[in-house]
């Protein structure tokens, strides 16, 4: 893979960025790295905060920082006081660029850090349960994705359809895929595209990325839906998705490419193909070239196909740690899902360790009741979680969004009673107007767990 330099100066000329003015992109890039360069020969590379609203100039920005050798962290202009204090008191930046100061300017005289021979790029993760983390990677890192990216789906370039933030590794891999291989990238705020403001493209020439919660939302418009379905692929990712969702998009014969990966793995490991998709496969799809992944049980041993257990990852596309210590363990990293790989390869997913529930000495995963009770068709939204009880350990508990305002746990729990066994019922129910969900539709369970407490001490006192 070419360098970020190298990338730039290729696409100098080229009317690559669909939306915005590829020259002033250049224009912009070209100026940052120059002062980047300057401000470096003084010493120690300065450490960046990129927080700019504007996709234009995060992208020429981003691209300037990687090309100078700089630390890069990528921030989202949206978070609060506490959040940014919390990145401030980590990283203690040289320079920010972006809406906090304005203007790029040199904050404190910088502290060393150790200058590989790859940019460091900091993407933050963990923002839903409150701590911010910055998971490490490398230019090198990133190309890895890419280059498993174009090999599974034997691409030479890859046309990109972008609607999530660029400081998210969900919408930062589709820039660095369509970069690096010449490719287009169209750019568009998604609510946007809900109001069908769209961009003029090709739709079969381009891969869009959504989560789970943007497909729900696309589907419920029959023009979206019909734009949506003339997409060469639909990447689906971010959060699990249930499995009325999918039935849904396959209806609508929607080229759905269901992924498994995450911020630490620089998006998607494992992706099931459209057309697998679209012929009743349910699953994470295989494995990307530049990624191994093994299940193992609690003791390490590595576990045959169809046993579920925990999921250990090796791959290119690896973080090499968190900011700022980096993995002493450069080879697997194991991860908090659970899971099983078929005779076929394909990775399925069962749910997080951390959110199995316990409950009458019972093992249960909340995404399968989860699925269960969405499949009623009676919820818009559910979260399943345990909260203690001292007769059984954990009491499964329903949080969950009514789609009619008279529709009762009661009615839900009778629907239930031919889908799931008694002990994976919730044993209590509690309706909310809207669930905590992060930009990635990822739920905040700590949030949950508190709206559960409260709600059971009010009901008993």
């Amino acid at each position: 893979m070419e360098r970020p330099l190298d990338c730039l100066n290729n696409l100098a000329h080229d009317d690559w960025l669909i939306g915005y003015d590829s020259r002033n992109f250049n224009q912009i890039a070209q100026k940052l790295y120059l002062e980047l360069t300057q401000l470096s020969a003084c010493g120690t590379p300065p450490k960046i905060i990129l927080s700019e609203r504007e996709p234009l100039r995060f992208l020429a920005s981003f691209i300037a920082a990687c090309a100078a050798n700089c630390p890069v962290f990528l921030c989202n202009p949206d978070w609060g006081t506490q959040e940014w204090q919390q990145v401030f008191d980590l990283v203690q930046p040289d320079i920010i660029w972006g809406e906090l100061l304005h203007t790029p300017t040199p904050l404190l005289p910088h502290s060393p850090l150790p200058t590989p021979h790859s940019p460091l790029i900091m993407i933050p993760t963990g923002g839903s349960s409150g701590q911010i983390k910055f998971a490490i990677h490398t230019w090198e890192t990133l190309t890895a994705s890419v280059q498993g990216f174009t090999e599974y789906f034997q691409l030479e370039q890859v046309n990109s359809f972008c609607i999530l933030p660029l400081y998210h590794v969900s919408g930062l891999m589709q820039f660095m895929r369509s970069f690096t291989t010449g490719g287009k990238l169209a750019i568009q705020p998604f609510k946007a595209v809900e109001s069908g403001e769209i961009l003029n493209i090709k739709q079969s020439e381009f891969y869009i990325s959504l989560v789970p919660t943007q497909l729900q939302r696309l589907l419920q418009n029959p023009e979206l839906t019909e734009w949506l379905s003339q997409f060469n692929t639909v990447l689906l990712g971010g959060a699990p998705a249930w499995n009325e969702l999918l039935e849904k998009a396959r209806f609508h014969h929607i080229r759905l490419a269901p992924t498994y990966g995450m911020t630490e793995t620089a998006s998607q490991i494992a992706t099931l193909k459209p057309n697998d998709f679209l012929s009743g496969k349910i699953s994470s799809g295989q494995i990307l070239p530049h990624a191994k992944v093994t299940i193992r049980n609690q003791e390490g041993e590595i576990l045959n196909s169809n046993q579920i257990g925990n999921i250990a990852i090796h791959a290119q596309s690896l973080a090499l740690g968190y900011y700022v210590k980096t993995r002493e363990n450069q080879t697997d990293f194991q991860v908090d899902d659970l899971g099983f790989l078929d005779e076929q390869g394909h990775l399925n997913i069962v749910g997080r360790d951390s959110d199995k529930i316990i409950t009458g000495g019972e093992n249960i995963y909340p995404v399968e009741i989860e699925s269960a009770i969405l499949s009623t068709q009676m919820v818009a939204d559910i979260c399943v979680i345990g909260i203690p009880d001292k007769h059984w350990g954990q009491a499964l508990t329903a949080i969950y969004i009514p789609k009619k305002s008279d529709t009762s746990a009661l009615k839900i729990q009778t629907v239930l009673k031919d889908k799931l066994s008694k002990f994976k019922i919730p044993k209590y129910w509690i309706p909310q107007q809207n669930l905590p969900r992060n930009s990635q539709g990822k739920i905040n369970r700590q949030q949950l767990q508190q709206i559960a407490t409260e709600f059971l001490q009010n009901s008993i006192t």
